[in-house]
């Protein structure tokens, strides 16, 4: 009887009390809302960017960019299992300022039962590896159109091995960034500052595509691509509150700065188009969404309601400008504008951080007798260090990844294979059959 009456005890408590931890270290309410968060930030890749890309570019492409980001979701899962974890978030006896360690390569030693924090360790990997798998596939936007796919698969998984594990490392895995004090909390240098040079180095590499800028590429279909982007801004909430890894104040504040900051850059870039135009066009407020988001993720966890909309209006305003110059003035075919929006974005709210995180609501603490100036213009020293270190570590091996697949296998489709488009040349199949 007095059994029973544990029994029953203990099942009411679970079920009046969610967050009340069932095994030793889990807390129930933190890891429903991490695995809600796994579903959101992977629903941001596919469907999401997939759509978002593939309404973007010409009908004869639409399958290659819904291939390509498909395949790297794939690929990315597996050598997250295999090694990536280990070296990226792992610091272990053999770890050191650059790298992981080897100690859970194919997840040796995860079990069921393994925690990290407040979740199961497995909840953890798997939040983690979307990360990994939505970054290579923002470069797609890069090169759209023009590169082969056997030399995308390529690129994607040495850039993935060498460029994303090493950053990711270095700022969530207890890295050389993250012992300086680096702010990035949901992966403003780690996604977007990586992905957007390495896309920018990409189009520059493989060139323009054939007519460009001359011949008018509009999107083939932009009811996919609001389709997509209403996706993205509803999946960047796991993006950057589940970066919270726990069901509390902070992920309460990053899901709210985080829809402030995409607002804000929507209309911000809408205005700007209307001023110019005088017509706002339907992708111009989604690309300027995509700019707010990208720039409060690495400010998200740091700064208030007030500090978010500065970020989101900024965003708007720089990066539109970003794209007028990277494809106007310089005429980079950087193809879904990957470069000005991401990385743009990436580099001014891992800049602006710095300021907000200690003014406008931020949650920066000071240290004794120190003043607000002061840290300011110490949190901006490292802030500034992670930008270049990102910016010059994805950019330089980005170019020699590049080089050595073209010497190998080639990276551009030849122009006969652009004309045709890549749908019927690289996978024997079309979008459209009507």
């Amino acid at each position: 009887m007095k059994m029973l009456s544990t029994k029953i005890i203990a099942g009411l408590s679970a079920l009046l009390l969610p967050g009340l931890a069932l095994a030793e270290g889990i807390d129930t309410g933190d890891t429903a809302w991490m695995l809600t968060a796994t579903a959101l930030v992977l629903f941001m890749t596919i469907p999401g960017l997939s759509l978002f890309y593939a309404g973007l570019v010409r009908s004869k492409n639409v399958l290659s960019v819904l291939m390509q980001c498909f395949a790297i979701t794939c690929m990315a899962s597996i050598v997250w299992i295999v090694f990536g974890y280990s070296v990226a978030l792992n610091g272990g006896a053999e770890a050191g300022a650059f790298i992981g360690s080897f100690d859970k390569v194919f997840l040796s030693g995860v079990t069921a039962d393994s925690v990290n924090g407040t979740i199961p360790e497995t909840v953890w990997i798997m939040f983690q590896m979307t990360f990994a798998i939505i970054t290579p596939a923002l470069i797609v936007g890069g090169f759209a159109e023009r590169m082969k796919f056997s030399a995308m698969m390529w690129f994607s998984f040495l850039w993935l091995v060498l460029v994303y594990l090493p950053t990711c490392y270095w700022v969530w895995g207890g890295g050389w960034l993250a012992q300086k004090g680096f702010i990035d909390f949901a992966g403003g240098s780690v996604v977007h500052i990586n992905a957007g040079i390495a896309a920018l180095v990409a189009a520059v590499y493989l060139g323009k595509r054939k007519g460009f800028p001359k011949v008018a590429m509009p999107p083939h279909n932009l009811t996919m691509t609001v389709a997509g982007a209403g996706m993205l801004w509803v999946g960047w909430f796991g993006f950057n509150a589940g970066s919270a890894v726990a069901a509390g104040h902070s992920a309460g504040m990053a899901m709210l700065v985080t829809h402030i900051s995409a607002a804000a850059g929507s209309l911000a870039w809408m205005t700007l188009e209307w001023m110019k135009y005088k017509k706002p066009s339907v992708l111009g407020i989604v690309t300027g969404m995509v700019a707010g988001l990208g720039t409060i993720t690495p400010a998200s966890g740091s700064v208030g309601p007030m500090g978010a909309l500065v970020i989101g209006l900024s965003a708007g305003v720089v990066c539109y400008y970003a794209t007028q110059i990277i494809k106007r003035k310089f005429q980079i075919d950087d193809s879904l504008d990957v470069f000005p929006v991401h990385g743009v974005g990436g580099i001014l709210g891992t800049f602006l951080v710095g300021i907000l995180v200690y003014t406008l609501g931020g949650n920066g603490e000071l240290a004794a007798g120190q003043s607000v100036m002061d840290a300011i213009t110490s949190q901006l020293g490292v802030q500034v260090i992670g930008i270049v270190a990102t910016l010059v570590w994805s950019g330089v091996l980005s170019w020699i990844l590049l080089k050595l697949i073209d010497s190998t296998i080639g990276v551009r489709v030849t122009e006969d294979e652009e004309t045709e488009g890549l749908d019927i040349n690289q996978h024997e199949e079309a979008g459209y059959n009507l």
